[in-house]
């Protein structure tokens, strides 16, 4: 197995690094759209005849790639500060990383076409993330927390991709968390798209 070759002690408080980020990133990506909406581009978008579908995954597929770009450039820096992990574990990071972008990408969306100040956007996107980030266990591993802190964070999907690429980068693959992870991540992403859609539609965008 090729692995990169430098220490793997704090590979669990590194690893979902790139994952805060997406998580933090594309939840804001819809102040984009509220910018367009408010100089009329949403409008012209209601006379054109392109899938509602096609005009949201063709703006959340862009901002995946560009935080698998993120999640890239992060892990040669913790190369560098000597992160060592299979590189089969690293790609399956990336995967969770588009697919998590793809997820709350298409729901900031969803939400910033419902609103129409970037200022009532801000407060309520970090009304969400938040909380999310801290019950995840992005900052530390939620082990270290009391226990119903524990029970209260399985309520969060974000802990089972957290859980999930933690496994990865130690090259565990055949385990329940990767298991939960890819179950969680795909289904989240679903649905997500399928609101984002919706909303969309219904927008006229």
């Amino acid at each position: 197995m090729s692995t990169f070759s430098l220490s793997s002690s704090s590979i669990s408080s590194r690893s979902p690094s790139a994952s805060r980020d997406a998580l933090f990133g594309s939840a804001f990506s819809g102040f984009a759209i509220i910018v367009e909406k408010n100089f009329g581009v949403v409008e012209r978008m209601r006379v054109t005849p392109v899938s509602r579908l096609a005009l949201l995954l063709g703006r959340v597929l862009r901002d995946a790639a560009l935080f698998v770009l993120q999640a890239a450039v992060l892990v040669l820096a913790a190369l560098v500060m000597g992160l060592r992990a299979p590189l089969a574990g690293v790609l399956i990071g990336f995967a969770f990383v588009a697919l998590l972008t793809l997820s709350l990408g298409s729901l900031s969306y969803a939400v910033a076409l419902g609103v129409d100040r970037p200022q009532e956007f801000g407060p309520l996107v970090n009304s969400f993330t938040m909380p999310s980030m801290l019950l995840s266990g992005l900052m530390l591993p939620i082990a270290l927390g009391p226990a119903w802190l524990n029970v209260l964070s399985h309520f969060v999907p974000f802990r089972y991709l957290v859980d999930a690429v933690r496994s990865a980068y130690l090259g565990q693959y055949a385990t329940a968390q990767m298991l939960y992870g890819v179950l969680v991540a795909v289904g989240f992403a679903v649905f997500s798209v399928t609101v984002g859609t919706r909303v969309f539609r219904r927008a006229g965008a």
